[in-house]
């Protein structure tokens, strides 16, 4: 009788058990299971049944391992012609893509269908604080960029003459109805960004001879007035989507500028409405100006077949692993200025999807996001960082620290096996959190602009459980050359050429990358290769080669897998005393990767035998790794701490050693800076590259003192 109600009970705790598993895997035929469970016999042989049962259930009913399109192994395909060149394995032929649908070859054609995949629905959103996203449909939005653009042609604009038109904005819904304006009458925007600073803006007008601008804020407009005064002052007409004060209409008016609100303009376009000119994909659609870290801004000249071309090459990558759909929704932050958000928003706006605008104060993104459950996100490595930061910095116990690393590596190991999701038991108890913080819904994250750690990328991928790509380019090549591929969850890479480019590697003798060997610079061709530099042919040659190869100046190796990793930077590379060619950026890369580290600059000089270095610790993590150290302090107190800054040192040469660097090209000390290097104070450019110069004569006092020490 014992024996009978002890199997009784070992069959009821199993049944429990069981259904609490399912429920917390949310199940859908989770009372099906119950039913069963119920009907089975209660004794210990089918105790074990019902245990089997809901084992087998389990392994039946998991998400399957994502398909990859093709071979992880060959992912890259050499081309005939001697020139050891790669494509993607994803093309059928050795032509390069340049469009996905035949309705839609050119930006125009991009919004056009998308009205059409839409049903005219939601298109641009934008909110207030603590309200909910109020949304433009497409048809909204097309009326009101017919009107802001037949307002340009009653200005004097046209395709044929004066057809550039600056946009100087914050990302939001207006932004894109004054680009699309310009694509529905064949003219060009020129996307201005107040990081470029007083001078580069001034350039950039008279060197594009901009008569209009389109403006968020009045203060962009007296940032205007001052850029053009004096200069030959191409601008007769600025545009303020903000309300202004009769004052500033005034100052307009002294240099001979009209200053009209976006609703006048509107309603002056309205009220002279021209039918729609559309372009042709060879026509040029954007002027994109790159800050380089010396000299003035370069103006890219791209295509409408340049910027198609690498938003299909996207959408062919992913096709079978997440083909976007009218119900996706993307949060737009990062600066639209910049071709990578651009092309993002094309892939999202070809398929009728929506775009929710932050509310222009990165501080608030957090709530914007879980405002607008966004189902697309494109970031940037720096804020991949501080996510990481984050979720490790609220791990403060031990207990918590390892149950952390614990569904870490279950779920990492669910990666390597292909299978990427956000149900499994570890996402319930550990990772929900973090996943919620963006909304609950991302499906797709895609991170480019700068390198991220492998070790971020990895973590990341597996706590936010969704697709995760890392993608590689410049504007030069419109955004991106080489991007990771579905199924290929493995990170230190930038993954195969895109299907709409070939990439191949040039020596670098100087440096001992030989193509021989699968090193060199790497070079790009394909349709996706800007047009030259406005009205630079010297620099546009140093970029272009007679045979229309783009040299990026990044060093990259193929690996066996066909992937493209990037190892080194052609530029800035300068001898030591002894002769030693150095690459800082390199070493920057590996030092990068120690946990208290957030920035660093590696320096030299022909005169010296060594290298010194400055760092920024990262304020979040570095209280942490001290504390188990044994020192504790205010942040300011720990980078004055000079066995904290020893310790960072012995780590940094730790990764050095790993990593291969010869003991040249370790720093043989370091100061700690607690301020991080910033567009804001000048030492990084817009695209947050470091400028060595400004970063050379910033910490001159502090890179004596280290000479003075070795």
């Amino acid at each position: 009788m014992c024996s009978g109600l002890a199997a009784k009970f070992w069959h009821y705790r199993t049944v429990m058990q069981a259904q609490e598993v399912l429920r917390q895997l949310r199940f859908p035929e989770l009372e099906d299971v119950r039913q069963y469970m119920r009907s089975l016999p209660t004794n210990a042989l089918m105790g074990m049944g019902a245990f089997a049962a809901v084992t087998t259930y389990w392994f039946a009913t998991r998400q399957k391992a994502l398909k990859p399109p093709y071979n992880l192994g060959l992912q890259s395909v050499e081309m005939p012609g001697g020139e050891r060149a790669r494509r993607s394995a994803l093309n059928d032929s050795d032509e390069h893509m340049t469009h996905y649908y035949n309705d839609a070859r050119t930006l125009y054609e991009v919004f056009q269908r998308g009205l059409r995949e839409s049903n005219d629905g939601p298109c641009l959103g934008s909110r207030k604080p603590n309200q909910p996203y109020e949304w433009q449909s497409y048809s909204e939005v097309v009326d009101r960029a017919e009107n802001v653009g037949s307002a340009l042609l009653h200005k004097g604009h046209s395709r044929t003459g004066d057809k550039f038109i600056g946009i100087f904005s914050q990302n939001r819904p207006e932004w894109t109805i004054s680009e699309l304006a310009c694509y529905t009458y064949s003219m060009v925007a020129v996307p201005l960004y107040d990081t470029l600073g007083t001078e580069a803006i001034g350039y950039i007008i008279h060197r594009a001879a901009i008569s209009t601008v389109i403006c968020d804020v009045p203060e962009k407009a007296k940032m205007i007035l001052d850029c053009v005064e004096g200069k030959g002052r191409t601008v007769k007409t600025i545009v303020l989507m903000e309300p202004f004060d009769s004052e500033l209409v005034t100052q307009g008016q002294e240099w001979g500028i009209d200053i009209l609100s976006l609703k006048d303009f509107e309603a002056l376009g309205q009220a002279n409405l021209q039918k729609p000119v559309p372009p042709q994909p060879e026509d040029l659609a954007l002027i994109c100006f790159t800050s380089g870290t010396t000299g003035n801004p370069k103006g890219a000249m791209l295509t409408h077949g340049n910027v198609i071309s690498n938003t299909a090459a996207f959408m062919k990558i992913t096709e079978g692993a997440l083909k976007p759909t009218s119900k996706d929704v993307q949060i737009s932050f990062l600066p639209l200025a910049h071709m990578f958000e651009r092309v993002v928003e094309g892939v999202i706006l070809i398929h009728g999807a929506r775009i929710g605008y932050f509310q222009g104060d990165i501080r608030l993104l957090m709530d914007d996001l879980k405002t607008l459950q966004p189902t697309v996100f494109p970031v940037v490595p720096r804020l991949l960082n501080r996510m990481f930061d984050k979720i490790f910095s609220q791990a403060n116990t031990p207990l918590k620290r390892w149950l952390l690393d614990f569904a870490f590596s279950r779920k990492e190991a669910e990666l390597k096996s292909g299978v990427v999701r956000r149900d499994s038991i570890w996402d319930t108890l550990v990772f929900k959190k973090v996943q919620a913080s963006l909304g609950g819904r991302v499906r797709l994250i895609i991170t480019g602009a700068a390198p991220v750690s492998p070790t971020i990328l990895t973590f990341l991928r597996a706590a936010l459980g969704c697709q995760f790509y890392e993608g590689y380019g410049q504007t030069e090549c419109t955004a991106g050359c080489s991007m990771s591929m579905p199924g290929d969850w493995s990170a230190g890479h930038v993954g195969p050429p895109l299907p709409c480019n070939a990439i191949k590697l040039l020596d670098v003798a100087e440096m001992n990358y030989l193509a021989a060997n699968g090193e060199g610079e790497v070079c790009v061709k394909g349709p996706n290769v800007f047009q030259g530099y406005l009205k630079d042919p010297e620099r546009t040659a140093e970029a272009i080669d007679k045979d229309g190869w783009l040299h990026t100046g990044d060093i990259g190796k193929w690996l066996p897998s066909g992937a493209l990793k990037l190892i080194d930077r052609k530029k800035h590379i300068f001898k030591l005393a002894q002769g030693e060619y150095i690459a800082p950026e390199k070493i920057e890369m590996v030092y990068g990767l120690s946990d208290p580290v957030v920035q660093v600059f590696v320096h030299g000089e022909s005169l010296k035998a060594c290298l010194v270095g400055i760092v920024v610790p990262d304020p979040d993590f570095l209280p942490i790794w001290t504390k188990k150290r044994g020192i504790d302090g205010s942040y300011s107190e720990l980078c004055q701490n000079k066995d904290v800054k020893n310790a960072i040192l012995e780590d940094m040469l730790r990764l050095g050693k790993d990593a291969g660097l010869k003991s040249f090209e370790q720093v043989r000390d370091i100061a700690l800076h607690p301020e991080m290097f910033s567009i804001q104070n000048g030492l990084l450019t817009p695209t947050l590259k470091a400028k060595r110069t400004e970063l050379r004569s910033h910490f001159k006092e502090q890179i004596d003192e280290l000479y003075a020490k070795v």
